[in-house]
């Protein structure tokens, strides 16, 4: 893989796995350090991408392991004294300053309902919806089959779904 096709094909999913980063790491300033890291290790490999299948989905996942061997090697040197944050959770991210008081209040009801699925339901849809993955990357990146995968999105939207309504329509006085 030369420059160009690196450029065209890698790089430019930086964006697109920034947001994942930045909610696996919490902080703003080293997701864009870790992009940066992550598309240093893949230039040097670049010349066994071109033999990747499904390339989208090993960029990912490089970034999902690197956030995740970063995370491991600073709880080793705080000596297990640091916050416990784990892939997947979504309890870091921050409600934009410029958002009305209502959708943040919805935004901050949906952190919830989202925190409170089950595990693989809850890294489906953080995946999916929230980070903005095709079904053939999350596969990559988790391993599961799309069948799982499709089950548990479905099921993830619609548990959430019912608890908004159920909340909406509590807080209307028609439950």
């Amino acid at each position: 893989m030369n420059s160009k096709e690196f450029n065209d094909k890698v790089v430019s999913l930086s964006p697109k796995i920034f947001p994942m980063v930045a909610r696996i790491l919490d902080n703003r300033e080293d997701a864009r350090d870790a992009v940066q890291e992550v598309m240093m290790k893949l230039w040097e490999k670049r010349k066994q991408l071109g033999k990747q299948e499904n390339l989208n989905g090993y960029v990912f996942l490089t970034a999902r392991n690197y956030c995740i061997d970063r995370q491991r090697t600073n709880k080793r040197k705080i000596n297990g004294s640091g916050k416990n944050t784990q892939a997947g959770l979504i309890d870091n991210i921050k409600v934009k300053e410029d958002v009305s008081l209502e959708n943040r209040e919805s935004y901050s009801l949906i952190i919830n309902l989202i925190n409170n699925l089950p595990d693989n339901q809850k890294e489906v849809i953080l995946l999916r919806d929230v980070d903005g993955l095709e079904f053939d990357e999350i596969i990559t990146l988790t391993g599961y089959k799309i069948e799982n995968i499709r089950v548990w999105l479905s099921r993830a939207r619609k548990r959430i779904s019912r608890e908004l309504t159920e909340i909406h329509s509590y807080e209307r006085g028609t439950a």
